[in-house]
């Protein structure tokens, strides 16, 4: 901490906010547009049915929830591979990346693809755990504090 304050200054301390936000934006925008997607999908379905009582279930916002994390983290899982490397490679030996895009341009050439995808399922676990208790979870307190409030 103390080499990055004597070399770098505080603004040392916010180096990786740019990719950071380059992957963060995209992930959020992407699952919850497709937890709209999917919400909307299974009520239209469970309203065709004439099912009772047309709101979704604890488990049907868990698994929304997690296939929304699952798919954001398909989108922008090159991003944070790009993003970890660049931040990293400091501490390496190897030449620095000149930018983002000779960083991805080098992963694929040297690596091929699949190696833009490291990391996924370790990312997955906590990803669809996150997000599957947080859309379970938001109805039910929702409602309960709306029953809080109308009392």
């Amino acid at each position: 901490i103390s080499k990055i304050w004597q070399s770098e200054g505080l603004l040392g301390f916010y180096s990786a906010w740019r990719p950071t936000m380059s992957r963060n934006v995209p992930f959020v925008v992407t699952t919850f547009t497709s937890r709209d997607v999917l919400r909307n999908r299974i009520l239209m379905y469970k309203q065709k049915q004439d099912e009772e009582g047309i709101a979704l279930t604890p488990a049907e916002n868990i698994g929304i929830g997690i296939a929304s994390a699952l798919m954001a983290g398909l989108i922008t899982q090159p991003i944070d591979v790009i993003k970890t490397r660049m931040m990293t490679q400091a501490a390496s030996k190897a030449v620095p990346y000149t930018s983002a895009l000779d960083c991805a341009s080098s992963i694929l050439r040297t690596e091929g693809w699949r190696k833009l995808y490291s990391g996924f399922g370790q990312r997955s676990v906590y990803m669809c755990g996150l997000w599957g208790i947080t859309f379970g979870l938001e109805p039910v307190i929702s409602n309960y504090l709306d029953e809080m409030k109308a009392q």
